[in-house]
């Protein structure tokens, strides 16, 4: 059930690998739609903004621990690349450990700071108290959402990218359910929105951890295999590390930009938040296609085969760029429509500006949507040969731009210039690590031009 990625036509078998991915990812962002509808229409506008307005924060902890695993995954790619059974066993072992250390000190973290947090970033006293409740379910479920994403990485590092899609879907139906029996039935509210993320992901993980001893033979650890050695559990924090502080720091990014956003009160959060909902969807192709290249990339240079990884790069970067145009003609054509499936039963004025905020902000991102999608490729391509150092600088250019933008565009055009913000990000971090790929394998390729 394994899949060599060493071999065969690079384009063909990133797309395969990245169909179930890509699948996968666009029946979470449906439920996680379906979650954001079912708060807008069934609870109010205020409970989609609340709920909207902790998503920088919940990407600055959540996004570092799944970056943190993914890294790890990278190692076990790069074994599996070079048959070394033996190689994978040991890093998944130590990958649990870490992670297990990881989630501790998270979970405990995230919990502390949280209330702090929403009042640094302005959230708005109308939307503060179910903000806080939503988002401190969601950080007491750290674990979930780590310990998911570790395995899910681990199955695709071994080429296997449609087993993640049968949990995920799973996961998605679950908490659709969840959803509706929580809010709806017991009128627990944003309350309810949490607990049934939180419920359906630690299912997701028991489930898919029993699936892989049953079916992954490479998988059976033994005792031996935990036996940490500080060099081998230093070499995944080397690569996981600036992965996961690249999430955060971007992260960080969108925390200041929502700081920016909150001042224009809770009709513009819900209709960013919206309209995020709405970009998610339709923008999937990009980490799909970058997932696929992380691990297309790691077991490539596991096999010693440069050459092989640029052929890889052209490939994935035709394709990320014609699901990238899609998305935009997409977005163009139906950004209200997708954005009224949100919030119906609210006064006739507040829902003008709320589709008329969302409309701004789609259709001033899918004219950046190409950047978006290459830098995904970009990104996971010098993750997926241990170049960390490059996503993470890509990261922090991405802090900087969003900062910049939100501290002084909204003064001069209001809210477009919130809307602006992310676009930016997206092209100077694109920027920068086209020219350190550029650079970066013209070096490999002189030092192996084999």
């Amino acid at each position: 059930m394994t899949n060599d990625m060493t071999t065969g036509n690079p384009a063909k078998i990133i797309f395969l690998f990245a169909l179930p991915i890509l699948l996968g990812s666009v029946f979470q962002q449906f439920y996680s739609m379906a979650d954001t509808i079912i708060v807008g229409r069934f609870i109010d506008y205020k409970a989609l903004a609340a709920v909207g307005s902790t998503g920088s924060m919940s990407f600055l902890i959540l996004g570092f621990v799944m970056g943190l695993s993914s890294g790890f995954a990278v190692i076990v790619a790069q074994r599996f690349g070079a048959k070394d059974e033996e190689g994978v066993r040991r890093s998944v072992a130590t990958s649990i450990f870490l992670c297990t250390i990881t989630t501790i000190i998270f979970t405990t973290l995230s919990m502390v700071i949280a209330r702090p947090l929403l009042v640094v970033m302005n959230t708005p006293d109308d939307i503060f108290q179910e903000a806080y409740t939503y988002i401190m379910i969601i950080f007491a479920g750290t674990g979930a959402i780590m310990f998911y994403n570790m395995a899910s990485s681990i199955l695709r590092a071994l080429g296997d990218s449609k087993t993640p899609l049968y949990f995920l879907i799973i996961s998605s139906i679950l908490n659709i359910i969840l959803d509706i029996v929580f809010i709806v039935t017991f009128k627990m509210g944003v309350a309810g929105a949490a607990l049934a993320t939180v419920v359906s992901q630690i299912i997701s993980v028991i489930l898919c951890v029993f699936y892989m001893i049953k079916h992954y033979p490479i998988l059976h650890l033994t005792r031996k295999d935990f036996q940490l050695n500080s060099t081998f559990a230093w070499k995944h924090l080397s690569l996981g590390l600036p992965m996961a502080f690249q999430f955060s720091i971007t992260a960080i990014g969108v925390i200041i930009l929502q700081s920016s956003l909150n001042l224009f009160g809770s009709v513009k959060i819900a209709a960013f938040t919206a309209a995020s909902k709405v970009e998610g969807l339709v923008c999937q192709g990009a980490p799909t296609f970058g997932v696929a290249m992380a691990n297309y990339t790691g077991q490539n240079l596991g096999a010693d085969n440069i050459p092989r990884i640029r052929k890889g790069v052209v490939a994935s970067s035709f394709l990320t760029l014609g699901f990238s145009f899609a998305a935009s003609f997409i977005v163009i054509l139906f950004a209200e429509p997708l954005t009224k499936l949100f919030i119906t039963d609210v006064d006739p004025m507040v829902l003008d500006e709320i589709y008329a905020g969302a409309r701004e902000y789609l259709k001033m991102c899918a004219i950046f949507f190409p950047s978006l999608f290459l830098l995904f490729i970009y990104r996971n391509v010098l993750q997926g040969i241990g170049k960390s150092f490059w996503p993470l600088m890509g990261g922090v250019i991405e802090l900087v731009i969003r900062s910049i933008v939100a501290f002084t565009l909204p003064k001069v055009i209001g809210y477009t210039g919130i809307c602006l913000a992310g676009p930016l990000a997206w092209v100077g971090a694109c920027v920068l690590l086209f020219i350190a790929y550029i650079v970066t394998f013209r070096k490999m390729h002189s030092a192996s031009p084999s």
